[in-house]
């Protein structure tokens, strides 16, 4: 599960970065609104989390904007502002969710599970691709009516296919996705290895993972 942290205060976006990732998720980070603006418009995350005071544009602003090109990204927005006023005008926004600082982390997380059950505009929040069903929610991906016993880096690459499906994904983007910091030192043989147990524990499914020469992977219906 991938979400985008938006978060001024350096040393409160490493704290909370690495009780993310801690909690299993892969959480890209970033200081300011510009920056958030253009990793939402390149990359597909499943919740985006926000702070309201940001250098370049405000945390509203980026949500204002971010609503009006149609990304229906969930976005968590955090602030010290609590009166009722400033609640709403976050949430008028376009913001899914708002949580007050200080707040506690079980609570995030709690809200961060909320959001990911959440199904977009009505539609059923389940991704799915022939026999192949992921619920963000529980963080399980199912095949052929069984659930897939996944490593974090093989549920990751797997998330990210079933996401772009029927495209072609890169090399490169499965690195960002399932390495996040660490993706520049991915070799492709590194990636090789988990897309050959990937294709193992999928073998029974009705789907599988093609590999598209000189490109990147896609995950393909039948055969």
């Amino acid at each position: 599960m991938r979400l985008l942290l938006v978060e001024d205060d350096q040393d409160l976006l490493r704290v909370l970065k690495r009780s993310l990732e801690e909690s299993g998720y892969n959480v890209d980070g970033v200081t300011n609104g510009l920056d958030a603006r253009a990793y939402l418009q390149a990359y597909e995350y499943s919740v985006a989390i926000v702070d309201w005071q940001l250098p370049g544009m405000t945390g509203v602003e980026l949500i204002e904007q971010v609503r009006r090109v149609g990304n229906k990204v969930p976005i968590l927005i955090l602030t010290a502002k609590d009166t009722a006023r400033e609640k709403i005008q976050g949430l008028d926004s376009g913001a899914d969710d708002y949580l007050v600082k200080p707040f506690d982390f079980g609570e995030l997380l709690a809200r961060l599970r909320a959001l990911q059950r959440r199904p977009e505009s009505g539609g059923d929040p389940i991704l799915r691709v022939g026999d192949i069903e992921l619920d963000p929610s529980l963080h399980e991906i199912v095949a052929g009516h069984e659930r897939l016993d996944l490593t974090p880096r093989e549920y990751a690459i797997l998330e990210v296919l079933i996401r772009k499906h029927p495209s072609v994904v890169s090399r490169s983007a499965i690195a960002l996705h399932a390495w996040n910091d660490e993706a520049d030192a991915v070799g492709s043989n590194t990636i090789d290895v988990h897309m050959a147990r990937l294709r193992a524990k999928l073998a029974r499914s009705t789907s599988h993972i093609e590999t598209v020469r000189s490109v990147g992977y896609r995950l393909a219906e039948g055969g």
